[in-house]
């Protein structure tokens, strides 16, 4: 594809003003050194030119830049409330049982000690059990497999969320 046959919402995506596009990046991913790398990138020919920038841009996050995006990000099973998005990738526990609800806080608490930060799954298209799943044979990983796992969660949410972004930037 080339830029001539850029898709509505990408080319309305690089038209946006600065603080406009690292609003829009913003609510995909916390963190303000990813959004800064695809922000200086802009324009981008192709969405997948997009994807790529933002996948090497996750993989270039400090420790510091992942806990910053880490930190926009509710635990499973409590979408903040008003959020949309949160509420939309967390979809399979919406109908999950008390008990599966009160397990997985139960995880999410064990998780968080010993991690120091929320577990961070792609909840998208998941089940209430398999994230329960995912937690608990997780929870036994170092710290140094967790926070690469973690990136590999975000960098998955952030293509979903970059993939929403041109999708109601076409609408």
């Amino acid at each position: 594809m080339t830029s001539t046959s850029t898709s509505p919402g990408l080319a309305r995506f690089n038209a946006l003003e600065e603080h406009a596009a690292a609003a829009a990046l913003h609510e995909a991913c916390a963190s303000t050194a990813w959004a800064g790398r695809l922000l200086a990138r802009r324009p981008y020919a192709t969405a997948e030119d997009l994807f790529t920038t933002s996948d090497a841009a996750m993989a270039e996050l400090t420790a510091a830049d992942l806990a910053e995006a880490m930190a926009g990000h509710p635990p499973i099973g409590r979408p903040k409330p008003g959020d949309p998005t949160s509420s939309r990738e967390q979809r399979g526990m919406a109908g999950a049982s008390e008990e599966l609800k009160t397990e997985m806080l139960e995880l999410n608490l064990a998780y968080q000690e010993k991690f120091g930060h929320v577990f961070l799954i792609c909840a998208t298209g998941r089940t209430g059990e398999q994230m329960r799943d995912a937690v608990k044979e997780r929870i036994g990983n170092s710290p140094e497999q967790e926070r690469e796992i973690v990136r590999a969660e975000l960098g998955k949410i952030n293509r979903i969320r970059l993939t929403r972004i041109l999708e109601e930037d076409s609408a």
